[in-house]
């Protein structure tokens, strides 16, 4: 075995995501990091320990026996290393240190900038650090400390609160040849027009099992993966596609044609694991954070009220 100084926590960690995901990407989604983090690291650790712990294959990495050992002394350690920094964080009382928040791209891209930028301003002492996935990560293994999520469902294990509802419509480039102007009924919009999908692996996602329902796939003239993507070809007038309302409000060319989607309202959650919510920066940060986004979800819904379609 290595001596002591070669290896510590974030050595396993890493180890153990690699071995659990059986890739590189999977492993960097586990632990809401880049893929080149995971790759240097895991080239980093092996250096130190002269051993090869993973072999690569097309279908992805596989632990050697040395990698085995440091994934099964990983598992072993994992909850009691969890539960030990989950409780000395929350005893921190001082408005310093690091926040770590997991969100989406597009909650990154349209509501995130001007709450984290006036929550850094009114706090020089806390530094935060923002990942961007898909999916959430596990806040029981520290992989975070808060997550902010559109979604239907969270785990029962998290506290936190509902900050408002996310609402989509049917968008289309302004002014476009061939596509609307203005609302139709979504009968209209499905019977005659071509449409931007969401990847058909992504079958667990509400808006795509929305879009299997409702719209036909030889409708569908291209598919993209994120909310984002979607609003780039929304832009370039190829198609109809459905975006949350707060997206579509800071995108100038595009202009909703349909109203509300009833089958696609989805909560926005702003989460934490209870051994942290008592902590000073943990609380300010979902405090201040969260009200601000609670607020422009708000004046959302208040400015299509008023505006109606």
């Amino acid at each position: 075995m290595p001596p002591a100084s070669a290896l510590n926590w974030d050595d396993l960690r890493y180890a153990l995501a690699i071995a659990e995901a059986g890739s590189l990407t999977g492993a960097a989604r586990r632990l809401g990091v880049q893929h080149s983090t995971v790759l240097r690291r895991l080239d980093a650790l092996e250096r130190r320990l002269g051993a090869r712990l993973f072999d690569r294959h097309r279908q992805g990495y596989a632990p050697t026996e040395a990698g085995e050992l440091l994934a099964a002394q990983a598992r072993r350690m994992q909850p009691q290393i969890d539960e030990m920094t989950r409780r000395i964080a929350g005893r921190d009382l001082q408005l310093t240190g690091t926040v770590r928040l997991n969100t989406s791209y597009i909650a990154m891209l349209y509501l995130l900038p001007e709450p984290l930028a006036a929550f850094a301003r009114a706090h020089p002492g806390i530094e935060v650090e923002v990942a961007e996935a898909m999916a959430l990560v596990d806040l029981s293994r520290r992989d975070a400390d808060v997550a902010l999520r559109i979604s239907t469902q969270v785990p029962q294990h998290l506290v936190g609160r509902q900050l408002g509802t996310v609402r989509f419509r049917v968008y289309a480039r302004r002014g476009a040849p061939g596509l609307p102007r203005q609302p139709l009924p979504l009968a209209d919009l499905v019977d005659g027009l071509p449409w931007i999908g969401y990847e058909r692996d992504a079958s667990g996602t509400f808006y795509q099992r929305w879009m299997r329902g409702h719209v036909p796939p030889e409708r569908v003239r291209l598919r993209v993966d994120l909310f984002h993507s979607m609003a780039a070809m929304l832009r370039t007038g190829l198609g109809v596609g459905a975006l949350p309302t707060f997206v579509g409000a800071q995108e100038p060319e595009l202009v909703a044609v349909s109203d509300d989607l009833a089958g696609l309202a989805t909560p926005m959650w702003l989460l934490t694991h209870p051994d942290l919510r008592r902590t000073a920066r943990i609380r300010d940060f979902m405090q201040h954070v969260g009200e601000a986004v609670a607020q422009q979800l708000s004046a959302q819904d208040e400015a299509h009220r008023t505006r109606g379609p």
